[in-house]
């Protein structure tokens, strides 16, 4: 899709997703960095911020928008729905040994 300056930025979702985004690696980090300065860690996931909404902005100007939970759990029952409408069950597989139905010897083994 080609650049369209009129289309909306969902910038409440950009700024909602990369927030939780930051609260989640900063527990981790104090989780796992107890011992370590993690001033320049922190300043780096801050940073991130910017670029993450800078990289929204650009995407949403040309078109992009992913689904949101609610679109991709109103979808998976559709997809359930096409499954069940295919014609006939599934062919049984072919018979193997593992399975009981291969060949058999014709006489029994003698044990000694």
């Amino acid at each position: 899709m080609a650049w369209d300056s009129t289309r909306m930025v969902p910038w409440r979702r950009l700024v909602r997703e990369w927030l939780i985004y930051a609260a989640i690696m900063t527990a981790v980090v104090l989780l796992f960095m107890r011992d370590r300065p993690v001033v320049g860690i922190i300043g780096g996931l801050l940073a991130s911020g910017p670029l993450y909404l800078g990289l929204g902005f650009v995407l949403a100007k040309f078109g992009y928008s992913r689904k949101t939970w609610g679109e991709l759990r109103s979808q998976r029952p559709q997809a359930a729905a096409n499954t069940d409408s295919e014609p006939g069950p599934r062919p049984r597989p072919a018979p193997t040994k593992r399975t009981g139905g291969g060949t058999r010897p014709t006489q029994p083994r003698r044990r000694r």
